[in-house]
């Protein structure tokens, strides 16, 4: 990897890329988004490094699509067709830019890991009751600090369940949990990793994943959980090269989500939603 020397020049453009990503998409603050955007990309593309003007242009090109639209967890139709096209051109775009410009092995769809190691299911299989905890105090802390009550940033109809709504939440959570790893790691980290040292990589792809994260429904203080987790997700695939295990974390932690949203709206319905009736 080339681990190109962090300039002052290229300080300033990744400084541009975090405030492009955090005001335009998490923040929703499109004019000064913007601003910061257009001076990162002018920057980008007078580098003298031909790659970075390849990769960090295309990712730049995806970050604009993304600040574009409006991304919320809404389970309408309308919301679910708008989001997957979006999100399909964020990781096919830059995947067939590089592929045609010679920059095809930057993004790679390995699925089982390069390097076996026991951390990784072991991290995993601890990812169950973290995850649980973790997100009783996230859901406790939003409570206290900004009387936000996570769980109902996602909407189902009240007071009788609904199981195709539970099914409709179930699936396109973990359709966006699958997608975030795809792109998050395997497209931005990716590419930003093609270039740069993994402590920068990984801070800017975590920058990325909770911007857009905090946009949708994590808010409070889900930008400092979801940066964390962002953290750890971009490590286990720089040490395993491979998606297995980010993934099946990533499914875990969206698993006892959906279980938390379901029982904030239907006390008791017990985390055996999946084998109801209707499933």
């Amino acid at each position: 990897m080339p681990n190109l020397p962090i300039t002052r020049y290229r300080l300033v453009t990744l400084t541009l890329l975090a405030a492009a990503t955090i005001l335009w998409i998490g923040a929703n603050q499109d004019l000064a988004g913007a601003v910061c955007w257009v001076a990162c990309f002018i920057l980008t593309l007078r580098d003298e490094a031909p790659e970075i003007r390849r990769r960090q242009g295309v990712l730049l090109i995806v970050v604009a699509m993304l600040g574009a639209i409006d991304i919320n967890p809404s389970l309408d139709n309308e919301n679910f067709i708008r989001l997957s096209v979006a999100f399909f051109l964020a990781l096919v775009v830059p995947y067939l830019w590089l592929k045609f410009r010679g920059d095809g092995e930057v993004i790679r769809y390995r699925f089982l890991p390069k390097k076996w190691r026991w951390a990784d299911p072991i991290y995993t299989v601890l990812s169950v009751p973290l995850a649980i905890g973790i997100l009783l105090f996230y859901a406790w802390g939003n409570q206290a600090l900004f009387g936000n009550e996570l769980f109902r940033q996602w909407t189902l109809p009240e007071p009788v369940p609904d199981l195709g709504e539970i099914r409709r939440l179930f699936i396109g959570i973990n359709l966006v949990g699958i997608w975030d790893e795809l792109f998050f790691i395997n497209t931005s980290f990716a590419i930003l990793r093609s270039l740069y040292r993994f402590p920068i990589a990984n801070a800017l792809q975590a920058v990325l994943y909770t911007a857009l994260l905090f946009d949708m429904a994590f808010v409070g203080l889900g930008a400092i959980i979801v940066f964390l987790f962002a953290l750890t997700q971009g490590s286990m695939y720089e040490k395993s090269e491979g998606l297995l295990w980010v993934l099946i974390v990533h499914l875990i932690v969206d698993f006892v989500l959906v279980y938390f949203i379901v029982n904030t709206y239907y006390p008791g319905y017990g985390a055996g939603f999946l084998l109801r009736k209707g499933f």
